[in-house]
């Protein structure tokens, strides 16, 4: 019988599978040291991005942009976000601070999984109440969770880690 993951992701036979692939805190505490700081701080390249992209993308509105630009600027950072977390597991601010989403499988995230989770992070940006939530989860849990990924079964690691 082929071996089966585990929560810290190594295999055993015969068990049914319950636990996830993601790495075990406790276990391998490196995949998750520091990642609520370098999520913050990748959020914040994230946002000054999709601003650029935001004014950039203006002229081709004809200006006309300006009249609906929090649409816009939602619409242009749900783009940057899919796209980039569909094809690196990380936008370019996470990229560059070294961490990545994971599923719950340990896999990179797929589109569906990355709208997902963009579309929720969206939401809870928008209401004060689910966005606090969401910070307190990723200051206190052990795999340092948002409210999204607690939902997603994702986690943000450390890319250095997982090599």
């Amino acid at each position: 019988m082929e071996g089966r993951p585990t929560r810290s992701g190594e295999t055993t036979t015969g068990q049914a599978m319950h636990h996830t692939r993601l790495p075990d805190p406790d276990l391998h505490p490196e995949f998750y040291a520091d990642v609520p700081l370098k999520r913050l701080l990748a959020f914040v390249v994230d946002s000054i991005l999709i601003a650029i992209l935001t004014v950039l993308a203006l002229p081709f509105t004809a200006f006309t942009g300006l009249f609906f630009l929090p649409v816009m600027f939602f619409l242009v950072g749900l783009v940057y976000r899919t796209a980039s977390l569909a094809n690196f597991s990380a936008t370019p601010g996470m990229w560059l601070f070294s961490i990545e989403f994971r599923n719950h499988r340990g896999e990179r995230l797929n589109l569906p999984q990355a709208f997902l989770h963009t579309l929720l992070f969206s939401l809870w940006m928008s209401m004060m109440l689910p966005q606090a939530i969401s910070v307190i989860l990723m200051l206190t849990t052990a795999r340092g969770q948002g409210l999204s990924d607690l939902l997603l079964g994702t986690a943000a690691i450390n890319r250095a880690a997982g090599r």
